[in-house]
């Protein structure tokens, strides 16, 4: 059936109005004749006859036309592409096929076009959202939501799908030199998985457009189908070129995407050419190519690269993609429900992680009264990760989310393979960078060290011996597994070494073992380590501050995080208090650096404190916090500096401890279930 055989003749349409980029506007659709084919074909050759007559009104002989009205004004653009008309028809759009097969709901679409257009366009050729309505419906397929992907507002107002109740959702990308940007994908996929998830009984579709409906479209719906459906990217593009032929025809946004996906591309994907209704019209009079202008005549960005390009890596690099407002917020809500906290003053917004107190004289009794286990506290940046189906996302200290693309397949059961990707698991980790001795090269690598959620199902209650466990064996095995699976194939098509960082599970040890962490494991790290953390064996997660939970810092590295500001010639340092800046007065900080003070106003600066000179030294700026301590958290550091735990000092204690009869027979034990373990682990 050719759907451009009876188009639905155009009507008056209401005042061009337009939207904001990535606004979403809901109307409900007032009732309406829908018009049979005889009705269709009737209309639109009373139109022809309209046509006819103002175009020759003192000849009734029949008129063939060999091109479009306005072609010598179209020429006139394509030889002055700098020259900006607003009905001039897109390069190649005339013979561009209108639509393609549906994939998952959505339907790729070239861009309608509507009525500023009709005289460029022959009635029969033409395609608008009248079109576009009526075509589906002869389909049974009823539209609920357009996806504009093109970079301009000229092509059509939207006021076709106010009258018939349809969503609008514009997500501007530039249709040359560049993909979509990473921001942009991730808009998409979400809202898609949005739309389709909130549709209950009535099935609706959705129509994707870019100008063509194939490189920017076919590139976003490659997207969804990676992350909604768990594919390669050979299979994704296959189905897409299927359902629009002939598919993405630029190569470098097919290369972009087993990039993104750190996939290898195999030999016999082969970008198809330039279709022949595009190949034609993308020349002008003088043999050269005409700018797209969907650009407005505006150059794209250098096409994206998934990989860090700086020579050096530091820990106030910001790391992933930017996601929207209303999944990072549910993101929010899902950690706030796993940990069981309620929703405070501020709501979702203040980070949840649990946090270590600073070990004093008092607090380090603790360690007589419950069994603990150590590890090194690392200089790092923290982060938690929730890894679902579509995505891996980091959560920073300011509780933002942003996307990494990792992978991180699920455990294999006697059951059946069941989920091949974990859905909604939480982990806490921190991100560090290591430089290997031998070559001096960086990499970064996040150490996980806590479980809180796994498959939607919360973990916090369980002790913590039992959640590092688990880390181990739901988390940490399988991807080594298929780390190693697909390495030892044929033809290994996933790159693990290209994902941003590595991954592994921090190891944490008994405490007879501290003096060897101190003495010789810190000392050959690849990466900056500051003091000790103690934890609990047989404790919960706790959010937020954790009294339980213990860090001890070498003497010159005990710190605060401070609000720095400049008024006049006063140099002042905040801490908060119930949500408040308090200032500390007489405290006062150096900057050894020479750099001017006023340069650090209004930042977060990490300081130190100098016992000989009674002030604090400047260390770095945080970028990953955009508050101070609590005034709570000053005082406990105060408190450890003040009681001066030395190395000497930890060691003898620690000395002490190990041979109480709760630890002595613990590690023994311990010790044992460990060697075991080990062994079977060498044996597999």
């Amino acid at each position: 059936m050719d759907l451009n055989a009876s188009p639905v003749p155009e009507e008056d349409e209401d005042i061009f109005e337009e939207e904001e980029p990535v606004h979403v506007q809901q109307f409900v659709a007032p009732e309406e004749r829908i018009e049979s084919g005889a009705d269709i074909a009737r209309r639109e050759r009373e139109e022809r006859k309209r046509r006819l007559k103002r175009e020759r009104p003192d000849d009734n002989r029949p008129v063939h036309h060999s091109q479009s009205p306005r072609y010598d004004q179209q020429l006139y653009h394509a030889k002055n592409p700098k020259s900006y008309d607003t009905s001039r028809l897109p390069p190649g759009w005339l013979d561009c096929p209108p639509s393609g097969q549906e994939i998952c709901c959505m339907i790729p679409s070239k861009v309608p076009l509507g009525e500023s257009f009709n005289d460029c366009i022959f009635p029969g050729k033409r395609y608008s959202f009248k079109q576009v309505i009526h075509q589906q419906r002869v389909l049974g397929r009823k539209l609920g939501l357009v996806i504009d992907l093109t970079n301009t507002s000229r092509y059509y107002p939207v006021t076709d799908l106010k009258k018939e109740g349809i969503k609008h959702l514009k997500i501007q990308c530039r249709g040359r030199d560049s993909v979509p940007e990473n921001s942009s994908v991730n808009q998409f996929v979400y809202e898609v998985i949005q739309f389709l998830s909130r549709q209950k009984q009535s099935k609706k579709y959705i129509l994707v457009h870019c100008t063509h409906g194939h490189n920017r479209t076919g590139y976003m719906i490659i997207h969804y189908l990676m992350r909604a459906m768990s594919m390669s990217v050979t299979q994704a593009i296959k189905i897409f070129s299927d359902a629009r032929p002939p598919g993405i025809y630029k190569p470098d946004y097919i290369d972009a995407l087993y990039t993104f996906y750190h996939e290898k591309k195999p030999e016999m994907v082969v970008c198809p050419p330039t279709p022949e209704w595009k190949r034609s019209s993308e020349l002008d009079l003088n043999g050269e190519a005409v700018p797209d202008e969907d650009d407005d005549g505006v150059p794209g960005p250098d096409l994206q690269e998934n990989h860090e390009t700086s020579s050096q890596m530091t820990n106030d690099d910001v790391l992933g993609d930017e996601i929207p407002v209303d999944q990072q917020n549910a993101f929010r809500q899902f950690c706030y429900q796993t940990l069981r906290l309620g929703v405070g003053a501020r709501g979702h917004t203040q980070f949840p992680g649990s946090h270590p107190v600073s070990l004093n004289r008092d607090n380090l009794q603790l360690l007589r009264q419950r069994y603990y286990y150590a590890t090194w506290k690392a200089d790092g940046t923290r982060y938690m990760m929730l890894i679902t189906m579509d995505g891996c996302y980091l959560i920073d200290r300011n509780f933002n989310c942003r996307r990494v693309q990792m992978r991180f397949p699920c455990r294999s059961t006697n059951e059946g393979l069941g989920e091949k990707t974990h859905h909604f698991t939480l982990l806490d980790g921190e991100m560090v960078i290591d430089t290997l001795p031998d070559s001096n090269k960086q990499e970064r690598r996040y150490l996980i060290y806590d479980l809180m959620a796994i498959n939607h199902v919360s973990v916090i209650e369980r002790p913590f011996y039992e959640r590092w466990k688990m880390l181990e064996k739901e988390v940490i095995e399988p991807r080594n597994h298929e780390r190693h699976q697909i390495y030892q194939s044929r033809n290994p098509y996933y790159r693990y070494d290209l994902e941003p960082f590595r991954v592994r599970r921090k190891d944490f040890w008994l405490l007879s073992t501290v003096t060897k962490l101190l003495k010789e494991f810190i000392k050959k790290l690849s990466h900056e380590a500051d003091g000790l953390i103690f934890q609990g064996w047989d404790d919960p997660y706790v959010p937020r501050t954790h009294e339980g939970l213990l860090k001890w810092k070498y003497a010159n590295l005990n710190s605060v995080d401070f609000l720095f500001e400049v008024e006049g010639d006063r140099e002042l340092l905040f801490v908060y208090e119930r949500g408040k800046k308090k200032l500390l007065d007489g405290n006062k900080v150096a900057f050894k650096d020479g750099t001017e003070p006023s340069f650090y106003s209004g930042k977060i600066i990490e300081c130190s404190w100098d016992f000989d000179n009674l002030e604090w030294i400047f260390l770095r700026i945080r970028t990953d916090k955009s508050t101070p301590n609590e005034f709570n958290t000053y005082r406990k550091v105060m408190r450890s500096i003040k009681d001066n735990i030395t190395e000497e000092d930890l060691l003898n204690e620690i000395n002490e401890i190990i041979r109480l009869p709760m630890y002595a027979d613990r590690i023994k034990s311990d010790s044992k279930a460990n060697q075991i373990a080990h062994a079977a682990k060498q044996r597999r």
